[in-house]
């Protein structure tokens, strides 16, 4: 048995046997619940953080994840199953370590990796013979072998003989009732055979289904492609609904009836525009890494311009609306309706509504939210609190303008008590005429084309 073989050898034997010590850089939404599903694996799992916060409160059996119950993560650290720290030495206990730190854009749409820079020196500092280490932060292809490798195999130890190094996205959809973190496929793509082997051995511990596949730029661009493909259609209906509100046909009308096809045909609806870590995003990892190979990505850049259009789409529609019955935007008092950037969830990150609401203000509205999941955020360094939604709030507003289309919502009560509704979600088709006037996404005014 050669000596690559039984370093591989050993680190299947621990995770087969449970004693292998998994580390999880990164406790928010990727990290914790997978952290979790390892500790529900039979897993020792130390969940390692840089903000003493978010360990205080996860000690103290609490959870700051909309997905993660905080009794899992109280019966996880009352078991000793689960430690969070912010200590990095703790980090030298760990026999495979899963990278799940933001990666952001900058004002320039440039990839931000400092994050994973910043991991990926902290595991090198640590790093030991046996070692697997996964990095699911999104990321442009080649991340994992230029950045990842190098750093780790600076220590003297060999990717693939010594250590083992592999790229597994992320594929987290906060708030969907159907899919998590186990029964979500988790595809892996290693630097090495040996990485694939233990890496999906890692994996297949605490995943139901584990998808391997040739190399780490592969893996990195299959997370790309995803959420490529679902920002170029979600962008191609958005203009679809621009065009019907030109035609003065129903956008809703026509999607639903070409979803009637079985083949041929995926349903994807128009909205205020896109939000979250991954859709507004991602693409731009691939357009960004393309440029530095002299190539342009015009479906992407396309795409981000239609979509990244859609929150000065819906203000003309409540400047339009506002118009009709001989008020300006300046002055006027506005409710909007849902500030996180999907239906039933917590998170604001990227939330179309955050750029309706500055475009609004801009115009000199005065503007209030309402948000059954959110009852406070900040931007740029400023607090706004959210207001209660009262009749009262309701016959205040001079529009409201439904931006997330949260179920918790009673759209009946909005369009009873309200005077004007822009509707961006369609939640109001089907309601028992009210008060309200309602103004459709697409309702065949004409408003100004895309520049």
């Amino acid at each position: 048995m050669t000596e690559m073989t039984a370093v591989k050898d050993q680190a299947l034997a621990k995770i087969a046997d449970r004693t292998a010590v998994i580390g999880v850089i990164g406790l928010g939404y990727v990290g914790l619940p997978l952290a979790i599903e390892f500790v529900h694996a039979g897993f020792r799992v130390i969940g390692y953080d840089v903000s003493t916060r978010v360990v205080d409160l996860l000690m103290a059996g609490e959870s700051h994840i909309q997905d993660v119950p905080a009794d899992a993560v109280k019966a996880a650290v009352a078991s000793g199953k689960l430690v969070a720290t912010a200590i990095e030495d703790r980090l030298g206990e760990c026999d495979a370590i899963s990278i799940a730190v933001p990666t952001p854009l900058s004002k320039t749409r440039d990839p931000d990796m400092a994050y994973v820079l910043s991991a990926a020196d902290a595991i090198a500092r640590q790093a030991h013979p046996g070692l697997c280490v996964v990095l699911e932060s999104t990321t442009y292809p080649g991340t994992t072998r230029e950045l990842l490798q190098p750093r780790l195999e600076a220590k003297g130890l060999t990717v693939g003989q010594d250590i083992f190094v592999a790229f597994s996205p992320e594929r987290v959809d906060p708030g969907n009732p159907t899919y998590h973190t186990r029964n979500t496929p988790k595809v892996v793509g290693g630097i090495t055979p040996a990485c694939v082997e233990v890496a999906t051995a890692l994996y297949e511990s605490c995943i139901d289904t584990v998808v391997p596949v040739s190399s780490p730029e592969a893996a990195e661009l299959v997370k790309l492609l995803e959420n490529t493909f679902r920002a170029v259609n979600i962008a191609m209906v958005n203009e679809l609904a621009i065009v019907c509100d030109k035609l003065g046909v129903n956008v809703w009308e026509v999607i639903d009836a070409a979803a009637t096809k079985p083949f041929g045909f995926m349903k994807f609806t128009p909205g205020p525009g896109i939000g979250g870590h991954c859709i507004p995003l991602d693409p731009h990892y691939l357009a960004w890494k393309m440029r530095t190979l002299n190539y342009k990505t015009r479906f992407i850049d396309l795409a981000s311009e239609i979509n990244s259009h859609m929150p000065e789409w819906v203000v003309q529609k409540v400047a339009d609306a506002l118009n009709e019955v001989r008020k300006a935007v300046r002055g006027s008092r506005l409710l909007v309706l849902g500030v996180a950037y999907k239906r039933d969830i917590d998170d604001v990150r990227e939330s179309p509504a955050l750029d309706v609401i500055r475009l609004l203000e801009e115009r000199g509205a005065h503007v209030e939210f309402h948000d059954p999941f959110v009852s406070e955020f900040r931007e740029e360094g400023h607090s706004r609190k959210g207001v209660e939604l009262s009749d009262e709030m309701l016959r205040w507003a001079d529009a409201v303008v439904v931006v997330t289309d949260h179920k918790a919502v009673d759209y009946q009560r909005v369009v009873d008590h309200a005077t004007l509704v822009v509707d961006t979600r369609n939640v109001t088709a089907g309601l028992t005429p009210g008060r309200a006037r309602i103004v459709p996404l697409a309702s065949g005014s004409t408003l100004a084309a895309l520049p």
